[in-house]
């Protein structure tokens, strides 16, 4: 790929998010703007800004290296994504915009009227905004790697630095702005692209992408492991190698391996001639993958059927306790508002979600040792040069890399946004709160918007030296960890608070404390190697089949043991949340309590 052409569109990108991040800087003037947008967002404007941030780089990249690696079974992954806005749209959107929070501690205060409930939905927030951030951060690292040779940890400094930026320099209104047009420019990138790429199959007779059968390379191919892989071939295989193999020392010699498993060692490099079929590969500390349909019983090391489903479950039921999602409905004027955008919103991500999977299926004819390195993200950036080349593939290379980028940056400043205005109400200290031009108070006795922007720099720089310190996690992966603690901790918070009357604050706490800090500490289990193979490795590594069921339960046993502790407030909460904005009063007297003193929690009492 050209680089000048690459970079070039990466550098407008860049500019793009900086500029309408300065336009907030200059109409945002008080914390409403900051946190919400002064709620005055509309339908098409919000939906697309929800698309933009919510089409992260495991949309963008990972679906289609999902889709290379393991086939047509993974088509499932996107409409797991798509349907939570279903259940979204009819459980918790209109009644979470009633609720006048900031965020989901605001949320979690105003229906339990309780403190140690917003504590405790403070850590989850922080926990699943970082967890998702990482990946945003990898991601951008992988793309400008491929770009430019830099090193990994690049391209998710330069995100950092212009996420920060941007959401430092106008907060919400400016980002609205900025997702909404890097969604456009997301689907664009994959669009275009995806034209000349099918035309360009068509029309040099490649056979269909096959994957129940070992895919052939219809080029010379040359591939350098990053750590040392169990190499399965079905038959034998003449190759050239140069590094170790099995603990056999080769240097560049042309050797043909028997029929069999063989481990080949970290900076190996493999050149494997056209027509070869691509042996099956996998990291050598972990076990081998069964089919994704492999059924739960067995003596399989792994149960991906298993899988499967706890990963359905999580995408599906995770999606609305995502904080960066949750925070877009308090931006919509009123409920109805915030119910057309949820369907704007499906129509969106439902469109764009047609075009991953196409890159996959090509990426198994053209770029299948993507597959055997473990680089499958890559498959949409290296495309359009193998199956185009010239002038036109670099030209489409750079959109895609402009598109990647957009994906990056958009999903991490919501994410961020939503992290730094957690950090900003709770954590850091604060010695009172007040109102001002400058956006959200001080706490510190900082001016509100210095304040504001000292939590934008904590919120990402904690993902950004986690990035450093956890690579090489599969985009998806991380992703997929990340929905699964939402799904277990603010999925029966919000569900039985929006719907439940019988909820107290003990059993907030509890459900919040088990369910969720079950599947968080299983994620962490997972990506520290502390889980012994079988079962408990599967069991930790896919956690939503029984953490977000777990979380429930102890929500509703913890509620029914402690009736004494229903908040006295309770009905008329549920009332606000449940009915049209123009029939609910506000008490005489009543005054809001959001953190500048404007419309908070309870703004449509």
């Amino acid at each position: 790929m050209n680089q000048t052409y690459a970079l070039s569109a990466v550098a407008v990108v860049v500019l793009a998010t900086v500029l309408l991040g300065g336009l907030g800087l200059r109409i945002s003037r008080t914390t409403s703007d900051f946190y919400v947008a002064s709620r005055t967002v509309g339908p098409r404007l919000n939906a697309a800004a929800i698309s933009g941030e919510y089409l992260s780089a495991a949309s963008f990249l990972g679906i289609a290296g999902l889709v290379l690696l393991q086939g047509p079974e993974m088509l499932w992954y996107p409409v797991g994504y798509t349907a939570g806005y279903l259940v979204l749209l009819v459980l918790v959107a209109a009644p979470l915009r009633r609720s006048g929070a900031y965020t989901l501690p605001d949320f979690a205060e105003a229906r339990l009227e309780s403190r140690a409930v917003r504590r405790i939905a403070v850590v989850f927030v922080l926990g699943v905004g970082w967890l998702y951030l990482l990946p945003q951060l990898q991601g951008a690292g992988l793309t400008l790697q491929i770009l430019t040779g830099a090193p990994r940890w690049a391209g998710g400094l330069v995100v950092a630095v212009v996420v920060t930026v941007a959401v430092g320099a106008g907060g919400m209104r400016s980002i609205t702005f900025v997702q909404a047009f890097q969604y456009w420019l997301k689907l664009t990138a994959l669009l275009v692209p995806a034209f000349f790429l099918i035309a360009a199959w068509a029309g040099d007779g490649a056979p269909r992408a096959t994957f129940d059968a070992p895919a052939v390379l219809r080029e010379h191919a040359s591939v350098t492991l990053g750590q040392e892989v169990r190499m399965t071939l079905d038959a034998p295989l003449a190759l050239s190698v140069t590094g170790r193999i099995d603990g056999r020392t080769y240097t560049g010699d042309t050797t043909a391996l028997s029929a069999g498993e063989h481990t080949v060692a970290a900076r190996t490099r493999l050149e494997f001639a056209p027509g070869s079929a691509l042996p099956a590969a996998r990291a050598a500390d972990r076990p081998a993958a069964a089919s994704w349909s492999q059924p739960l019983s067995g003596k399989r090391e792994e149960y991906r059927l298993y899988a499967t489903y706890g990963l359905i479950l999580a995408t599906f039921l995770g999606t609305m306790g995502l904080p960066h999602v949750a925070v877009r409905f308090y931006t919509s004027p009123d409920g109805r508002a915030a119910r057309r955008t949820t369907l704007v919103v499906l129509g969106l991500v439902g469109t764009f979600y047609l075009l991953p999977p196409v890159y996959g299926a090509l990426g198994r004819i053209y770029a299948p040792e993507l597959a055997f390195t473990g680089d499958t993200d890559a498959a949409v950036l290296v495309l359009p040069a193998r199956m185009v080349g010239g002038l036109l593939g670099e030209l489409l290379g750079a959109l895609l890399a402009a598109g990647a980028f957009a994906a990056f940056l958009s999903t991490a400043s919501g994410l961020t946004m939503a992290v730094a205005g957690v950090l900003h109400q709770d954590v850091l200290p604060a010695r009172g709160r007040g109102r001002g031009r400058g956006g959200p108070t001080a706490p510190g006795g900082f001016r509100g918007a210095a304040a504001f922007r000292l939590s934008v720099l904590v919120a990402m720089a904690v993902p950004l030296v986690g990035g450093v310190l956890a690579s090489h996690v599969p985009v998806a992966d991380a992703v997929g960890l990340a929905f699964a603690v939402s799904a277990s901790s603010f999925c029966p918070l919000l569900v039985l608070g929006i719907w439940w009357p019988r909820l107290t604050p003990p059993g907030a706490v509890t459900g919040l404390v088990v369910g969720g800090g079950a599947a968080l500490g299983a994620v962490l289990a997972t990506r520290a190697g502390l889980a012994p193979a079988g079962w408990p490795t599967t069991l930790l590594a896919w956690p939503a089949a029984w953490s977000v069921p777990l979380g429930f339960l102890t929500m509703v046993l913890v509620s029914l043991a402690t009736p004494g502790r229903i908040p006295k407030g309770t009905a008329a909460t549920l009332a606000r949340l449940h009915l049209p904005e123009q029939l609910v009063r506000r008490p005489e007297g009543h005054r809001p309590h959001g953190p500048d003193g404007a419309a908070g929690p309870g703004d449509a009492r």
